[in-house]
């Protein structure tokens, strides 16, 4: 087995993409840390094969704790997993020798890419490394074990939309005691109010959510939402 350290300031964000490497044969999750701090410690402890990391956190940004790891010797591989997608940062992952980069939003069929594509490279190098490197074939079928092809899109969500956020949102619905608007439905995941709406329509337009109309005493109704039991 394969194990996994879950980094990311969200607890809600952990817990899905948790649940997401739990989902894939191999690979089981060892730990979930929410800040810098935490996550350098487990690693110290060992144990730890791959660590899912975001970059935005609280007490430094994660390419900032990779730069730790590696001045401390600790060579545990990385994956990058967050919203943070200019280029500067994806060219410093890539100098601190992070193996992909994958920007939220993101479905689940796309972390599954890479997990499994990281699995490969570990059978790759086993075998390889077992008689060691004698050329440019066995160079070639390292670094090709890292390519991936693009994950489809998944099933029942338009394009735009991806699995995390949407189980994000339905949890919110799922734990609140009556129906919610588009900003407090924003408010409380931490998304924008625009996108917030945009997955409300369409889980409206699922059947998943049920619509309402709350009137004030002037102006348009306000939109509130509610979760349907299945």
């Amino acid at each position: 087995m394969i194990d996994v350290l879950v980094v990311d300031d969200d607890f809600r964000v952990a817990e899905i993409n948790a649940k997401y490497v739990g989902k894939v044969p191999g690979f089981r999750v060892a730990a979930r840390a929410h800040s810098a701090a935490q996550a350098l410690t487990t690693v110290q402890h060992g144990g730890i094969d791959l660590v899912l990391l975001d970059h935005y956190l609280p007490d430094r940004t994660g390419l900032e704790l990779v730069h730790r790891m590696r001045e401390q010797g600790i060579g545990t591989d990385v994956i990058m997993i967050t919203a943070a997608g200019d280029v500067a940062t994806v060219q410093q992952a890539m100098r601190l020798g992070a193996l992909h980069y994958l920007v939220k939003p993101f479905t689940f069929a796309a972390l599954r890419t890479r997990l499994e594509s990281y699995a490969a490279l570990r059978r790759t190098v086993d075998r390889v490394g077992g008689r060691g490197v004698t050329g440019q074939e066995q160079v070639d079928r390292i670094f090709g074990a890292l390519r991936t092809t693009p994950a489809p899109a998944s099933p029942g969500l338009p394009s735009g939309h991806s699995e995390p956020t949407t189980d994000l949102i339905c949890g919110v619905l799922h734990r609140a005691d009556q129906p919610l608007s588009a900003h407090e439905v924003a408010a409380r995941t931490g998304l924008s109010r625009s996108t917030a709406q945009r997955y409300l329509r369409h889980l409206e337009q699922a059947g998943r959510l049920r619509l309402s109309l709350k009137y004030g005493d002037t102006g348009r109704p306000e939109h509130r939402y509610a979760w349907v039991a299945p």
